[in-house]
């Protein structure tokens, strides 16, 4: 079969259409690096005798998640635009499962006037794919070390495909609850807060681990192994994730006018500067928290903190707002962390950093940018989704926050009731105390602690 030129739609393939799939394409690299990040602060954190299967195990359900979300889960983000020109979801489904036309397709075969700018959105289910498996990856460092491999992978999938339809909700310019008010630039209410909502039905179930939060009478203490690795993964997740920003805008004539995933007034410039700002501002109030208190969490605790809390509304602030912002974040991590320590509960990541910096991200958005026009997309001038018709409010952003963790919650708490009725939940306490990399994969660390090693009582 030879390629006829005279076939090609060549709008579908200019220059300018490829400068835009080459940022998005970086996204999807910068993405990844996160990824890589995460796990570096794993194994700088997890107990010595779970060290590889801790790690696996949130390799595994990233690629669980990742092959998931292209079997099914892009149909449903992608719905909402179907919707808008009076299709379905079931349409966008067909499209765009796996093997559906319009992800196994050319898109230079395809007129324009049946879906322009195609190879766009065929890149953005690589991109999207890999949140997907971030999500899982978010949700093991609540479960780590104590939910059984099965369960885990299960509730990966299951946590794929009800994060894909959040998103259809939450995420973009015209789905339900953003054309309706509700501003998250970044994602930050499916990505984030929806496993956080997940660990608060799931925390509870597993209950603590072995020396976490008190002396046991086989492991004295909880030691992490290397948590110097910590910072590296802290700031490859800085690196990598600027590119993801760019992958949040969209750009139209003339030539390259920037607007955000929301379709609110921006620039590049801008949106990066933001976040580079809601990053220092987080890591310096972290630090002297952590000096204050004495305790290091919150070196690592203070920048991600800046950065949740700004991530809603990179679009949207401006810099020295993006700086205030992050230097008030890492208080809303605080409280959250403090809370957890002083009751016992087994979740120091999620918690402060989804629910108490998201938290105040998303508040201070309806508080600060109420009425800032968005929603609806651009080019259409009437309607239900005419560019620009919403606004911020805060009565949307806490419907949309209570949503996302609700989502979480219940997806969970029903993930696990079944669990604990059919294949087990928790791992049993004696392997945890024993360690699962001997369990599942006959490793043992090469070195051993007084605290690993302390004798049976």
């Amino acid at each position: 079969m030879t390629l006829d030129i005279n076939a090609i739609y060549a709008e579908q393939v200019t220059l300018n259409s490829l400068v835009q799939n080459l940022l998005y394409g970086s996204g999807t690299v910068g993405a990844i690096l996160v990824v890589v990040g995460l796990l570096l602060i794993d194994a700088g954190t997890a107990r010595r005798k779970n060290l590889f299967n801790s790690t696996i195990e949130k390799t595994l359900g990233f690629f669980i998640g990742f092959a998931t979300y292209y079997v099914i889960g892009f149909g449903f983000w992608a719905a909402q635009y179907y919707v808008m020109v009076d299709a379905t979801i079931g349409d966008s489904l067909k499209d765009w499962w796996i093997g559906g036309a319009m992800t196994n397709v050319l898109a230079h075969n395809v007129d324009p006037a049946v879906f322009p700018g195609l190879n766009t959105f065929q890149i953005f289910i690589f991109f999207l794919a890999v949140f997907a498996g971030i999500i899982n990856i978010l949700l093991h460092f609540a479960v780590s070390e104590r939910m059984k491999p099965a369960a885990f992978y299960i509730t990966c999938v299951v946590a794929t495909i009800v994060s894909s339809i959040l998103s259809f909700a939450t995420w973009g310019s015209v789905g339900p609850l953003t054309n309706a008010g509700f501003h998250d630039f970044f994602g930050v209410g499916f990505v984030y807060m929806f496993p956080a909502g997940m660990a608060l039905a799931l925390t509870p179930m597993l209950g603590k681990r072995p020396g976490m939060m008190e002396p046991h009478e086989r492991v004295s203490a909880y030691l992490a192994p290397s948590i110097g690795l910590a910072a590296p993964g802290l700031l490859l997740i800085f690196a990598g994730l600027p590119m993801v920003i760019l992958s949040c805008l969209f750009f139209f004539d003339p030539e390259a006018l920037a607007v955000s995933v929301t379709m609110a007034e921006t620039s590049v410039g801008v949106a990066l500067n933001n976040y580079a700002l809601v990053w220092a501002g987080g890591a310096i109030t972290g630090m002297l928290i952590a000096y204050k208190s004495g305790n290091y969490a919150y070196t690592l605790l203070g920048p991600l903190a800046g950065y949740v809390a700004g991530a809603s509304g990179f679009d949207v602030y401006m810099p020295w707002q993006a700086f205030i912002l992050g230097l008030v974040a890492p208080f809303g991590a605080y409280i959250v962390y403090e809370f957890t320590l002083k009751r016992g509960i087994d979740e120091h990541k999620l918690f402060p950093l989804f629910i108490g910096a998201g938290s105040v991200g998303m508040i201070a958005l309806g508080l600060f940018k109420s009425g800032t026009p968005r929603g609806g997309y651009l080019g259409i001038e009437e309607g239900a989704y005419a560019f620009q018709h919403g606004e911020i409010s805060l009565v949307m952003q806490l419907v949309g926050t209570a949503v996302c963790i609700g989502t979480g919650f219940v997806t969970a708490l029903v993930l696990g009731l079944i669990f604990k009725a059919t294949i087990g939940l928790r791992v049993d306490h004696d392997d945890q105390i024993d360690g699962l990399d001997n369990k599942y994969w006959g490793l043992e660390p090469d070195v051993i602690t007084h605290a690993d090693n302390t004798p049976r009582a």
